[in-house]
């Protein structure tokens, strides 16, 4: 086969969520199919992550803003390099591919009216929700397959757009090797310095998008703060000072100020390290399609507070203390019983730590691969070859 994978935002230096899932799928495809010939589209940036090996051709397509690069550039791309096969990994694809498409789909929050009309959504968050609503129902009907990450997100998209069960496929994600426990002083120490870190924090990824429920964390920070005082700081990473400060004056809490850290963007070898040192990680999200920094955290050795929402009971199985995302109170309740109980504690530590290892990306790419041959073989079948299998 010569297969496309779409990674458009691969070589932009700050990546997120669905960057590295799909960096993760292409490394490991390297790793274990050396038969098939892929062709990795990616926008010319700074950060040269994937590179060429004997049957990866990484290709820098410009092709101007991103609805115009994937609708009109990615398509003529597949053309010009005779593809059998295209995948779209990050929600999104041509509504027209010349070839048999597999779009990944990691969730469809953007199709909620929520994802336009919310308090929280920026403008350009907004845009590309907007475009997702016209493009993604319109490619779906052309698709021939579906994956999404989690049983949960495959029964509401497949609910949502009425597709059969043999059209969308749950694939987990995994967790990088290198999120483990660091035994090495100095490499923690290192990682502290670098960030300036303080000695003692709960761990959180909020960022301005609502469904990280950044809110009612920082609500049930305050509280923590004023029960037990302000030893064990809160860390936060890419988040905009301007937001923090918008939050805390809402919910009347500009005291603890002081109190929350933020280091900014941090490379993902670098967050290991962050994980170890954390007293506890909270992931109080109101809605995910997975969560991979759940089993980042696990992996870790770092006990974790989810949501009974979603895909993260799912995800987490019962290695993680589950709450209610919507009461800040039970956030505020889980990280004191965590962290007065260190023999619960502890059994989540354990727990989490074998729960990590049920979830690899060589394992998501094995069964991505299996995708990528059913499809060519269907497709086959039903006659696509005379579009594109002449080009073999």
């Amino acid at each position: 086969m010569r297969i496309a994978i779409e990674g458009q935002r691969l070589f932009r230096k700050k990546k997120h969520g669905m960057d590295f899932v799909a960096l993760e799928l292409i490394k490991n495809l390297q790793t274990i199919d050396k038969k098939n010939q892929y062709f990795v589209f990616v926008t010319p940036d700074e950060d040269k992550c994937l590179h060429d090996t004997e049957n990866f051709k990484i290709i820098e397509l410009k092709g101007g803003p991103y609805p115009t690069w994937e609708q009109i550039a990615l398509p003529k791309a597949v053309k010009k390099y005779k593809c059998n096969v295209l995948q779209c990994t990050s929600n999104t694809a041509p509504i027209n591919s010349p070839v048999p498409l597999i779009i990944i789909l990691h969730d469809i929050i953007y199709m909620e009216s929520i994802a336009l009309f919310q308090k929280g959504y920026s403008s350009y968050q907004k845009l590309g929700n907007m475009y997702r609503r016209f493009v993604v129902p319109r490619v779906l009907k052309k698709a021939h397959k579906v994956i999404t990450v989690s049983e949960f997100e495959k029964e509401r998209i497949k609910n949502f757009f009425k597709l059969s069960e043999n059209k969308i496929e749950a694939v987990y994600n995994g967790v990088g090797k290198h999120f483990k426990k660091i035994d090495e002083a100095s490499v923690l120490s290192s990682i502290k310095k670098k960030y300036n870190l303080p000695d003692k924090y709960f761990f959180f990824l909020g960022n301005t998008d609502p469904k990280k429920n950044t809110k009612n964390v920082l609500k049930a920070y305050a509280q923590y703060v004023q029960q037990k005082g302000n030893e064990i700081k809160l860390l936060m990473l890419d988040y905009e000072e301007s937001e923090l400060q918008k939050l805390l004056t809402e919910i009347n809490a500009l005291e603890i100020r002081s109190d929350i850290f933020l280091a900014g963007y941090v490379v993902n070898s670098d967050l290991p390290a962050i994980y170890n040192m954390a007293g506890l990680f909270l992931y109080p999200s109101l809605r995910e399609s997975f969560g991979i920094p759940m089993l980042e955290a696990m992996a870790c050795g770092t006990a974790v507070v989810t949501s009974n929402t979603s895909s993260m009971p799912e995800v987490a199985g019962d290695s993680a203390k589950i709450i209610d995302p919507f009461q800040a109170s039970e956030i505020l309740n889980a990280m004191i019983e965590l962290l007065e109980n260190q023999d619960l504690k502890n059994q989540y530590i354990i727990s989490g730590y074998e729960r990590a290892k049920r979830f690899s990306w060589e394992a998501m790419a094995f069964k991505n691969l299996d995708i990528y041959e059913t499809v060519f073989a269907e497709s086959f079948e039903k006659g696509y070859e005379s579009k594109s299998m002449l080009f073999i």
